[in-house]
């Protein structure tokens, strides 16, 4: 798609058409700005979840849950992708053991052709 991407954000902040996003990395934190559109994911320390307060579970237990189908909301539910083939991975070669770094380096000499 050629969208730019900021993955596992841990903050997200937009300005009109530009959008600065904060990760975790090894070495720190990365910060990085870009335009919309974009894909972005987040980082569980993205949200601070909130806490129910027990009325209010209380009155959300009482209420009911209105169902709504795919067709009810027209939307076509038939798939776009469609299966071409499935085939299993090419066999990979044996491996050979080796006693000594000296064989290891013969065979790596005569074989693979590699200047050691």
């Amino acid at each position: 798609l050629c969208y730019p991407q900021a993955t596992f954000t841990s903050a997200i902040t937009v300005n009109g058409n530009e959008v600065v996003a904060t990760r975790e990395v090894d070495g720190g934190t990365e910060t990085i700005g870009f335009n919309l559109p974009a894909v972005i994911t987040a980082d569980l320390r993205l949200n601070d979840p909130r806490f129910v307060k027990l009325p209010n579970l209380m009155m959300a237990r009482k209420k009911s849950i209105e169902t709504i189908s795919a067709t009810d909301l027209g939307v076509d539910t038939q798939p776009r992708l469609q299966l071409l083939k499935v085939s299993e991975p090419p066999a990979r070669k044996s491996g050979i053991k080796v006693n000594s770094v000296q064989e290891l380096l013969a065979k790596l000499r005569a074989h693979e052709g590699i200047q050691l």
